[in-house]
């Protein structure tokens, strides 16, 4: 079966999963996650790419990312990030091979619609793994940022938190409601499949604006809109 071509849009938040090659674990250690992390930062300044969200779990990563203008940063990033990662993995645990699947998954994201609630759906990963019991006390993920707990100079606020309060304590108390709310299941299997099919994440309209944008029919179309946190 023919790979599905993969949607890039420009000025667009793509959610990115990549998983280790046959699931196996891609971090090992505290370290593995620091210089990942670290060549995160590299190569977003260098390929002129937006981090709007990370998450990495042991055997997998949840990036949402945004390119400019030239779409092919997404994905010189991501290959020069998975290269740098798994010479470093080997060379440390003396491992041989590859370290990732051969191909990552990509999902535009609706940032009207549903920016924020891919944001939402990436740091509550180790929540729902059952690794901490609030998003915040994950050491590996964007959410500690948002939260205030250790601040991160080089993620990029998306507008969509932005636009939660005036003042960062406002938005730290507003993301916070919106994260302990229940995620509404279609919600959750909107952003779920979008992202397994490289789909796109969004409602009938975005769908339409991307199908002009590259001037032919995308996949199917992903019903609704997800719920909105309400600024105080």
């Amino acid at each position: 079966m023919p790979r599905t071509g993969r949607v890039l849009l420009p000025h667009c938040p793509h959610h990115i999963v990549q998983r280790g090659h046959n699931r196996r674990a891609v971090f090992a250690g505290r370290r593995d996650y620091e210089r990942y992390l670290e060549t995160l930062e590299e190569f977003k300044r260098s390929f002129g790419v937006k981090v709007y969200a990370w998450c990495l779990m042991t055997n997998h990563v949840h990036l949402l990312l945004g390119p400019g203008e030239d779409v092919t940063g997404i994905g010189r990033l991501m290959k020069r990030l998975a290269g740098r990662q798994t010479r470093y993995f080997n060379h440390i645990h003396q491992n041989t091979g590859t370290l990732w699947e051969s191909r990552y998954k990509s999902s535009p994201v609706d940032k009207d619609e549903y920016l924020l609630a891919c944001v939402r759906y990436i740091e509550l990963n180790p929540v729902r793994a059952r690794i901490v019991a609030a998003p915040e006390d994950y050491l590996w993920s964007s959410c500690r940022h948002r939260m205030g707990v250790e601040p991160c100079s080089w993620l990029d606020d998306d507008p969509c938190y932005l636009a939660l309060g005036a003042s960062v304590q406002q938005r730290q108390v507003n993301y916070w409601q919106f994260l302990r709310a229940a995620i509404p299941h279609d919600e959750w299997k909107v952003i779920r499949t979008a992202v397994r099919r490289n789909q796109l994440t969004g409602a009938e309209a975005f769908v339409a604006r991307a199908e002009e944008i590259l001037g032919r029919r995308i996949g199917s179309r992903a019903p609704g809109r997800p719920g909105r946190p309400k600024s105080k």
